[in-house]
This record gives C-alpha cells, sequence and structure tokens, in this order.
C-alpha cells in the first residue's frame, strides 16, 4: 500500500515515526531490533503477542552441531542469544567431543519461560527501542511501490520508517495441523499474521510455502523415568557468551538431567496402521518439510530398513513438569498421538499436556534477497529468519543479527556488512540461502562450511569481534578485554614454540600416561601439544615457567597449535575465496553483451544479479567455465575505463 493513501483510510491515524522497524519478536526479531538500537536508531518491535516474545515453540534448547558456533559468533558481533541463554541454561553439553575441537558445539538446555521473560526485560530496558503488541497487516511504500516508508496495524495506526525488517517465523497465513483438524493459527495456539503475504506478492515479491512441526509435550509426573537412559549436563562447558567466559561464568556442577528412549514394534505398528490418516500422506499437507527433522511417521517411511528411532526426553524448566519429546514430531490425529507415546519405554501411563502439531506458513524466495538480507526488489527492506526459508531459533538470529546492523547502516548512510563464507558459519547460512536458494526449510550443518577448522565455536570472537567493535556493538571496555585475550595468547603460544625440553622422568610419565613416545632429542612444547592426546594442562610438570592463564585462553593456545598445519592450508584457500570474492560486478551490468556465456549463465546472472564473482560462481548453473569468461570480460572492462 503506498503510504500516503493509508494515512487516508478511515480510522487510521499517523501513530509513530522511526528510523527501524522490526516485525516479528521471535529469535531473528529480538537480535535484529537489538542491533538497530544499540546502533543508535530510534526501533519499534512489533509483536502479535508480548508473552510469546522469544518463544522457543519448538525444542527447548539452544545450540548444538554448527548452530551453537553461530550463537558464539552472533555474541562475537555484540548480539544477545548467547548471553541470554547462559543466564537460563538447565543443562549444558559440548557435542562431537570425540571428533576433535574443529567441530566442538555448544548446546544448553533452556528453562523455556525464563528465556522468554529475561530477553522481554532486557529489550524493554533498551533505550531507543519501543515495544509494542500489534498485528501488522501491510507494507506501505512509495508511490512506485519501490522504497519501503513503513507499515500499517489491524487497527489502522500508520507507522513510518525509513528500513523495516520482516522477522515473520512461521506465522504468515499459518495453520497448524493434526489429522483432519485444520487450525488458523501460529504455534502454541497463538494467533497468526495475516495479510504480510499479500502485500509481499502486490509489491512482486514471490512467496513461497514450507512446512515444520513441534512434538507433544508430557507431564513428568507421568513418567517412569527408570526404563529410560539417564543424560546429565557437562560443568566444564564454556558459556555462549565470551564476555561471560573471561569474566569467569561456571555452569552449575548439579544439572537437570535429559532422559532417551527408543521407539517399539508397537509404536512402528501403530504409526503403519494410522498412515492413512498422516496428512503428509493424505495430500493435506502442502507446505514442504525439513529434510534433516522428519516428523515420526516420515522417518519410518523414509527409512524403512530401521527397527527403532532414538528419542530425547528433555525438561522444559525448573518451575514445570513439563518434558519435550525431541525427535517425535508428528501431525498424526490426537487419538493416535495418545497410543504412539504411551508405546514408549517409561511413557505407558503418560499424560499428554500439548499435542504435537504440523505448521504450514507462507515465506519469501530467499534469492530475491542481497547478501545484506535486504531485498532487491524493494529497497530498505530486510528480512531475516524463517520467512528467508531457514529452520531454527539460531539460524534465525544469526540473520537477524545482519539484518539489523545493515537496516541501521543504510539508515545512517553507511556502507553495509557483509559476512563472507571464510567469516563464519552466519555467512555460509547466509550466502546459501541467497545465493542458491533453498526448497525446503534450512537447516545449517557443520559440513555446509568449507572452512570449519577456522569456523571453529572457539575462536569466533578472533574473527568476528573486531567488525563488532567497528560497527558499535561491542564496546570499548569488552573490546580492550577481547585484545588482551589475544595478546595473551600470542605469547604463550610463541613461548611454546620456544621452550624446548629434553628427555627426562617427569616427561616419560606424561608420555607413557598418554601413549605417546619420548623424543629421542630435545622438542619443543609446542611440537608436544601437536600430538594426539596431549593437552596443555598435560604438560604443566614439565612446563614450570608458565604463566596462569584464563581457561579460554589456554583451550584457544591448545587448539591452534593442534591445527596449525592445517590452518596453514585452509588459510591460502581461504586467500584464493577472497580473491574471487573482492573481483566486483558493476550493478549495471547486461550479461547479454558477454560473449562465451552460456544462455543458462546468462539468464542465472541476469535473475540474481551477483555483486562479486565468487557469489556468482555459486549460483547454480552457473560452471567454472562461465566464471572464467566473468572474469576475463571485467578485466577488459576495467582496462576500457
Amino acid at each position: 500500500m503506498i503510504y500516503e493513501d493509508a494515512l487516508k483510510l478511515t480510522n487510521s491515524y499517523q501513530a509513530g515515526d522511526y528510523d527501524v522497524i522490526v516485525v516479528g519478536a521471535g529469535h531473528a526479531g529480538c537480535e535484529a531490533c537489538h542491533a538497530a538500537a544499540r546502533m543508535g536508531l530510534k526501533t519499534i518491535l512489533f509483536t502479535l503477542h508480548l508473552d510469546s516474545l522469544a518463544n522457543l515453540p519448538c525444542n527447548p534448547s539452544i545450540g548444538g552441531t554448527a548452530k551453537g558456533q553461530i550463537v558464539r559468533e552472533i555474541d562475537a558481533l555484540g548480539g544477545i542469544m548467547g548471553k541470554i541463554a547462559d543466564k537460563c541454561a538447565i543443562q549444558m553439553r559440548m557435542l562431537n567431543r570425540s571428533k576433535g575441537p574443529a567441530v566442538y558445539s555448544p548446546r544448553a538446555q533452556m528453562d523455556r519461560s525464563r528465556y522468554s521473560v529475561v530477553m522481554k526485560s532486557y529489550l524493554e530496558s533498551l533505550p531507543g527501542l519501543d515495544i509494542r503488541q500489534a498485528h501488522i497487516t501491510d507494507l506501505l511504500t512509495d508511490s512506485e511501490g519501490r522504497k519501503v516508508c513503513g507499515v500499517i496495524t489491524e487497527a489502522r495506526g500508520v507507522y513510518s520508517a525509513k528500513a523495516v525488517v520482516l522477522c515473520t517465523g512461521t506465522y504468515m497465513e499459518s495453520r497448524t495441523i493434526r489429522g483432519e483438524v485444520i487450525i488458523s493459527s501460529g504455534p502454541d495456539g497463538l494467533p497468526r499474521s495475516e495479510g504480510l503475504s499479500d502485500s509481499l506478492r502486490s509489491l512482486g515479491i514471490p512467496v513461497l510455502r514450507f512446512k515444520t512441526g513441534t512434538p507433544v509435550r508430557v507431564n513428568s509426573n507421568s513418567v517412569d523415568l527408570t526404563q529410560m537412559t539417564r543424560q546429565d549436563g557437562e560443568a566444564d562447558c564454556p558459556p555462549f557468551s565470551f564476555d561471560d567466559e573471561m569474566n569467569g561464568f561456571k555452569f552449575p556442577e548439579e544439572q537437570i538431567p535429559c532422559w532417551s528412549v527408543w521407539t517399539t514394534d508397537e509404536t512402528r505398528q501403530v504409526i503403519k496402521d494410522n498412515m492413512h490418516r498422516s496428512p503428509l500422506y493424505s495430500g493435506v499437507i502442502k507446505g514442504i518439510g525439513p529434510r534433516y527433522c522428519p516428523s515420526i511417521e516420515d522417518k519410518f517411511a523414509r527409512f524403512a530398513d530401521k527397527d527403532r528411532h532414538q528419542i530425547f526426553v528433555e525438561p522444559m524448566g525448573e518451575m514445570t513438569s513439563e518434558m519435550y519429546l525431541q525427535g517425535f514430531s508428528t501431525s498424526l490425529p490426537e487419538d493416535v498421538q495418545v497410543k504412539m507415546v504411551r508405546s514408549l519405554p517409561g511413557l505407558a501411563d503418560a499424560v499428554i499436556q500439548r499435542s504435537a502439531y504440523a505448521i504450514e506458513y507462507d515465506l519469501i524466495d530467499p534469492t530475491t534477497l542481497r547478501p545484506t538480507l535486504e531485498s532487491r526488489i524493494v529497497e530498505g527492506l530486510f528480512s531475516a529468519g524463517q520467512i528467508n526459508g531457514s529452520s531454527g531459533y539460531e539460524e534465525a538470529a544469526g540473520q537477524g543479527i545482519v539484518a539489523g546492523i545493515n537496516a541501521a547502516r543504510k539508515v545512517k548512510g553507511l556502507s553495509p556488512v557483509v559476512i563472507n563464507r571464510s567469516q563464519g558459519y552466519i555467512g555460509v547460512l547466509i550466502d546459501d540461502l541467497v545465493t542458491k536458494g533453498t526448497n525446503e526449510p534450512y537447516r545449517m550443518m557443520t559440513s555446509r562450511a568449507e572452512y570449519r577448522l577456522f569456523l571453529r565455536q572457539d575462536n569466533a570472537d578472533s574473527r568476528l569481534t573486531p567488525i563488532g567493535h567497528e560497527i558499535g556493538l561491542i564496546d570499548d571496555e569488552r573490546y580492550g578485554r577481547f585484545l588482551e585475550k589475544i595478546r595473551m595468547a600470542d605469547e604463550e603460544k610463541e613461548r611454546l614454540k620456544n621452550t624446548h625440553i629434553g628427555p627426562s622422568d617427569a616427561l616419560a610419565a606424561i608420555l607413557d600416561e598418554l601413549n605417546s613416545q619420548m623424543p629421542r632429542s630435545g622438542v619443543s612444547l609446542a611440537d608436544l601439544i601437536k600430538r594426539p592426546g596431549i593437552t596443555y594442562d598435560a604438560l604443566m610438570p614439565v612446563d614450570p615457567d608458565r604463566k596462569p592463564l584464563p581457561e579460554a585462553v589456554k583451550k584457544l593456545v591448545e587448539t591452534d597449535l593442534k591445527y596449525e598445519g592445517y590452518l596453514k592450508l585452509e588459510l591460502e584457500k581461504i586467500e584464493k575465496f577472497s580473491k574471487l570474492e573482492s573481483v566486483i560486478i558493476p550493478d549495471d551490468i547486461d550479461y547479454s553483451d558477454i560473449k562465451g556465456l552460456r544462455i543458462e549463465a546468462t539468464q542465472k546472472l541476469s535473475l540474481m544479479r551477483p555483486e562479486n564473482v565468487g557469489r556468482a560462481s555459486r549460483i547454480s548453473g552457473v560452471s567454472p567455465a562461465d566464471c572464467e569468461v566473468l572474469m576475463v570480460y571485467l578485466e577488459q572492462m576495467r582496462r576500457l575505463r
């Protein structure tokens, strides 16, 4: 809708004038509004329901494989998810310990209600940020529909802004599905967003439809935990926030346990007998679901060779008896859900407090976005989270902070910030979405990152905190602590490389215990640490000159030394990657003028309009030969100028 026309509507009124408007208060919206407000912009956050701000409607956890790295990166940039998660964790674990530090991934079980309350309290106290419960039904633009000017609420309140960030999650035109029962609602029975999909379509933005789901919640008082396998937390895990880590934050020794069970033959039979009632297979569900998080009936259908599937029984918080059955999402009818749940060990008498459901929702085609997460079609319109085709709280928050930063910088007239694939998992995530698109809810995995030896959870601050400081989300005090950490680590690595020791009884005792051979002559402490199984702390008895160092510094030193050779090779690859990324493609280039470019490549490049050759090379349908032709053409154009 044109901004001026909105003001002429019956009962409409000018409700507010802002620099940045954020629509949706999920994890993307919280990071986006926080970034914009912290950068000095007058910002307003809209939510359909204030009590659902930063809701965890699916699994009550934050982090996990690749996702934990994203949370650490958000914190390194100056975001808030990590700090809030540290305050609200009831169990913490480091995943992939057996696979090595390169893929260590922190994961925390959250107190679901506390996370929402703490986040809401923090944002309410943030200077420059207003929070408003309202239903946004339309985007407002200039007369040509090419530049966003604000939004209008269901109550006809007109809010103007220089930039708008859409973070609508799974709420746009959403409906929940349990068997034959279909309800127009958002997650947890909350109201859905109506009108925005049509507004986007009217502006020429393609709208897609996806599906996701959430499992049942049961009352722990009706569960026999003795029939389940206990899974305890780990007190030695670092917090998500680097600032908390350097300030000595520790998780408690006593943490609330999680549990696990396996499905049974009875579970399989119940599902088989009722597969005809599954909306997934009856044609009721039209949206495309996540490949890497299928419903339990889909698991049995797609993996028919597997007799059973593991289910995790996880607490929802300290002040509730609700437990979540991770891995047991379904859209089967409620009567079938009861039979399925009660077929599991320890759950024969389980009382379901919330039924599982599938949810369908609208989203935009992410290939219509720039790497800054600004729309290529409507200037000043940004989007982040599941509206862009991703899944997961962490992926949403990672996009949210980037969208918020770039919305603020656009208003200020500053150049945008783009996190590239060699800088972070956030960069991989965004690049995959905007360059390749997705035909299902996108999930971040370590295998998607080419440089995962470099993109570790422990060095996210080394990669991104200088950026966070430069844009104003990391204050000078915290940045000073970061620089001191890096100084200590660099000095210690240099000392270890220059400290040599010879064979001794003390060294023999250490190496024998760790099944490592005694060196024949003098060896540096750094070379010893590079050996498998030998840690920095293990060498303390033969290293009397070492100074006390924070645990975070010791871990960084140890990991950097162990991976030093591999990191050198990876950095060489990153340098080659950076060269392609540095070859800028002019906005006004006419690809049809480039002789030797294949027709498919011409069409794809004309549609996607990549900013540089590196991004062009990752577009489906653009071959290495096409990129060579493009490079030659760009060099010819450069010389002619």
